[in-house]
This record gives structure tokens, sequence and C-alpha cells, in this order.
């Protein structure tokens, strides 16, 4: 039996390919390669290039594998594109899931590990978040995630397909033995691009917004170590093969660090000079998200261990030092 990761050249896709095999699991991964570089693939993993929102393609995976389970990283993620061209985001996201979800039906598969956002919560009230709070996304980005939750809360009730949905914000980090990393054309998450500013491949880091209603003015996110968060994927396979019930849990480190913050941290771990410059505020940027992972450590038995931003960033820029130009594109001649 194979567990299908859908988007499993990407970089949280892969990373949790990886430690899918170092636990001895048998891995198919779908990916559309959009953003996902073969590069990031394990050598050990049957892959097929094509698209969730191709059912026939689908249809095609699931009758040459025995798959017993799904985790679904496969997503369109930038919130600003999402303001711009908000119908990409719901063809993307929202429709490729309903045919992943019709596929699973048809294949008898009962169990999905959902990688979700805290962006479903849009700007909260009061921080720690915590699942009860209520959703009021503040980009179609988020939007779509919750239209995808939603779709798996009824797949639930008609079909028997057992979900888990993973909220979490900014992933950040590197595979600590060092094959693969955060690597994304162009690059918009903030990590890398501080590093890419240490490397000389950009000039500068663009802080956007000083005026937040925050303590140094710059947005706060929760940072959490990509190892640590496959984990979480993985601990909730392992409660849906148990049959636990559909829930839907918050990844987070419960401490929040500013844009400057991250700047200050990558300047002193790289010892090298990284320029930053104010620009405007993004539409549908929350100024603060930091999420609760309480009722994960309780229920999946989640105990995050790489939770310091200064390993974080660490174990990044080590795979930047070694990758400087990320992951060399294949050139078709």
């Amino acid at each position: 039996m194979s567990i299908l990761v859908v988007g499993g050249a990407g970089y949280v896709g892969s990373h949790a390919v990886h430690q899918l095999h170092d636990l001895g699991e048998k891995v198919v991964v779908i990916d559309n390669l959009e953003t996902g570089n073969k590069q990031a693939l394990h050598p050990n993993a049957i892959f097929y290039e094509g698209d969730i929102r191709d059912i026939d393609f689908l249809r095609t995976v699931f009758a040459k594998e025995e798959i017993n389970a799904v985790i679904h990283f496969a997503a369109n993620s930038l919130v600003g594109e999402s303001m711009e061209n908000p119908l990409k985001y719901y063809d993307n996201n929202v429709h490729g899931t309903q045919l992943l979800l019709q596929t699973m039906v048809e294949f008898n598969v009962k169990n999905i590990v959902f990688s979700s956002t805290a962006a479903t919560y849009g700007e909260p009230n009061t921080v720690p978040i915590t699942e009860d709070m209520p959703t009021n996304p503040a980009n179609p980005y988020g939007e779509t995630k919750r239209a995808m939750e939603k779709m798996m809360e009824w797949a639930d009730k008609a079909y028997g397909i057992k979900y888990v949905s993973l909220r979490y914000f900014n992933v950040a980090g590197a595979r600590s033995t060092g094959e693969i990393g955060e690597d994304h054309d162009p690059e918009t998450h903030l990590i890398p691009i501080i590093l890419q500013a240490a490397l000389n491949k950009r000039p500068s880091v663009m802080i956007y917004g000083d005026d937040y209603n925050t303590p140094d003015g710059t947005c706060i996110r929760d940072y959490i170590h990509v190892e640590d968060l496959i984990d979480a994927h993985l601990l909730a396979l392992n409660y849906l093969k148990a049959n636990g019930s559909s829930d839907i849990f918050n990844l987070g480190s419960s401490q929040g660090f500013s844009v400057k913050e991250l700047i200050a941290a990558a300047r002193k771990i790289t010892g090298r000079e990284i320029p930053a410059v104010i620009g405007p505020r993004r539409a549908g940027d929350p100024s603060t998200l930091i999420a609760s992972s309480l009722k994960a450590r309780q229920v999946l038995g989640w105990n995050p261990t790489r939770t310091s931003i200064e390993q974080i960033v660490s174990d990044a820029w080590s795979w930047h030092l070694s990758h400087p130009d990320g992951y060399l594109k294949e050139v078709n001649i």
C-alpha cells in the first residue's frame, strides 16, 4: 500500500516525502511542477507529473497504485497573487481538491491529511489563535483554503472520507541532512528572501509596511521548522489510520517574530550585512498571526523540537550556502 503525496515536489511536500521514506513507507507523488522542483523529489518516490484538475490523470494514478491515504499539499499559495487573480485560486485550489476527493470516493480511499493555513482566520481579534475562533479570511488564498476544508467536512458526512486539516502559517528551515530546502521562482517567502540578500542574490529585503500595530511596526508571524511541521502531518496520518475522527488543528509555536526581528537574527547568524528597504503594505496582510498548537500537542501528541528562530534560520542558511542558486533548473535544448 502507498501514501499519495499531492504536491510532493514542492517545498513542504518534498520534506514530507523524504520523512515518509525515512519511516520505510512507499510513496507516490503527483506534482504538475508549476512551483515544484524535480530535484527535490526523493529518488525512490514513484512520480507522476500531472495536474489534479485532470480527473482522468488522477484515475490513472489511483488505478495503477494501491493508495490507502493522501497528503494534500497542492495549491497556489501567494496572498498578493490571490488578491489580483482570485479565479485562478478557486480553479486550482478548490476545483482541484473537488476532483481529488471525487477520485478518492471512486477508489474507496478514506483518509486525507490536508495542508491548510492560519490565513483562514483572517485578522484575529486575539492571539494566539485557537481552533474555535471564527474564520474570516482577508484574502482569496485563505478563502479557498477554508472552502477546501468545508468540502472535506461534507465529503466526510456523505462518503465517510476522514480528514485532518492542519492550519499553519510560515514554514521555514530545511532538512537537517541537507538534500532539500526552500526554492521558489519567484521567491516570496521572507526567510529565503533575507538569505538571498545575504548571498548578494538580491540588493535588499523589502519590508512591506512598518506602520502596523505591532511593537516595531512590522508584521508578526509564527514560524515553524519544516521538519517539525511534517512530523505533525505524519502523526495526523497515524491518527486517521487509528480511526480518529475528522478534525482541524493549528500548528504553531505560540510565539511570533516581526520582519525586523527576523532580519536581525539572520544578520547575526550569517555574519553578513543584509540591507532592508521600507515599502508600502501589501493588500490582505494581517498584522499579527500566531497560532496555538495546544490541541495538536494533546490530541496528536505533536512535540516540535526545532522551535528556536535561530535553528530555523541556521538550517535554512546551511541549505542556501550549499545551493546559492537554489535547484538548478533544467534547460530544454
